[in-house]
């Protein structure tokens, strides 16, 4: 099979969007099949650029513009030349906002069949950011997600609520499809690293339960609630990632922790050295960082709302608060944080990683196969 994707978000950029790209990609190579990624470009002053090449694939880039920190790449005619010359059986097309717009417009202009992945539930975003007109922007973007995805022979959503949304404001042909975890990377055995021991040393220097979110710190992850733990005695708040938000979580936080920005197996230790992972959004459509924490054997606990409620299992993986009741995350998070409830996580942290471990990016990317072949009709697909 020959799959052209069209994403809005690549390295160097680091995000849900880009994860999944990047894995969608490894898989495709590892089952022989061959790939085109179309992506942002950075700008000349960037002092990482997007890579020419990834898993073997051409990456074609296009030119872009900063918006909020992200890259938005701009839509252009070459397109449809780039796409003409690769001739793909079928266009994936990742988060469709502007450039996966035009990515849709061409795939219909060459008769291709396309795949469209709802990742990101941009009209929460835009209501949070419009004050007293979010309401009427947030219906105006539902209707743009509309027309959007009404180009997509098929749409697919992370979680059943995702789902439900779609279906609430009548976008058609839809599915569900979640997201893989990488359980080889994100382990419990990390915790035994001798780099991840020195770490937990220095943030623990007492002995305090360390508390773990991992994300982008900007306004829409509501990060602003973790304040409501941030003084649970024996506890100690540590956050890993970069954005807008970091200064005045700086200030308003002032006993946690702030590790920057980490990948990899740096990443995979941040989370050996935590207790519990605790996330504060209440409009992720997905929540990939939940999966990392539960495959590295964490118990985890989040809103009670959105992409958690598939990924959460009260009182067995985790937990999940109510994000409209004042002080029930710290309520939710104190009997986990307590000291002498080690043993209850752990036993929690073992069954997220059971159950995590069946979602596999292989499997994941055989299931998204098989939602191609729907998408082109019952085409036959050879699977190395």
């Amino acid at each position: 099979m020959r799959v052209a994707i069209v994403t809005e978000s690549f390295l160097p950029a680091l995000n849900g969007v880009t994860t999944s790209v990047c894995k969608v990609l490894e898989n495709l190579r590892a089952r022989g099949h061959d790939a085109l990624v179309v992506a942002p470009g950075t700008s000349p002053w960037s002092p990482t650029a997007t890579p020419e090449r990834y898993a073997g694939f051409p990456v074609h880039t296009v030119t872009s513009v900063p918006v909020r920190q992200f890259r938005v790449g701009l839509p252009s005619y070459e397109l449809e030349t780039v796409l003409h010359r690769f001739r793909p059986d079928v266009m994936h097309v990742a988060s469709p906002f502007v450039l996966g717009v035009r990515g849709l417009t061409a795939a219909r202009a060459l008769d291709i069949p396309s795949v469209a992945i709802y990742q990101t539930d941009m009209p929460s975003y835009i209501r949070q950011h419009s004050g007293p007109a979010g309401n009427l922007t947030a219906r105006a973007a539902w209707r743009w997600i509309r027309r959007i995805h009404q180009q997509a022979d098929l749409t697919l959503a992370p979680s059943t609520s995702a789902l439900e949304d779609l279906r609430a404001h009548d976008v058609a042909r839809v599915a569900l499809w979640g997201r893989g975890v990488d359980a080889d990377l994100f382990h419990p055995d990390h915790r035994t690293d001798p780099e991840t021991e020195a770490l937990r040393r220095s943030l623990a220097p007492n002995g305090e339960v360390l508390l773990g979110y991992v994300g982008r710190l900007a306004p829409e992850k509501e990060l602003h609630r973790l304040a409501e733990i941030a003084r649970l005695p024996g506890a100690r708040l540590v956050l890993v990632g970069e954005g807008p938000s970091r200064e005045q979580l700086e200030a308003s936080l002032p006993g946690a922790a702030f590790l920057g920005r980490r990948e990899g197996l740096d990443l995979a230790r941040a989370y050996g050295a935590f207790d519990l992972f605790v996330h504060t959004g209440t409009r992720e459509t997905f929540g990939q960082t939940l999966q990392e924490a539960a495959a590295a054997g964490l118990p985890v606990v989040a809103p009670a709302r959105g992409g958690p409620l598939d990924l959460v299992d009260v009182g067995v993986t985790g937990d999940l608060f109510d994000p409209d009741r004042p002080g029930d995350l710290a309520a939710t998070v104190a009997p986990l944080a307590a000291r002498e409830a080690g043993d209850r996580r752990r036993a929690m942290g073992q069954e997220a990683r059971r159950r995590v471990v069946e979602r596999s990016w292989p499997a994941l990317v055989d299931q998204l196969l098989d939602h191609y072949v729907t998408a082109m009709g019952g085409a036959t697909v050879s699977v190395a």
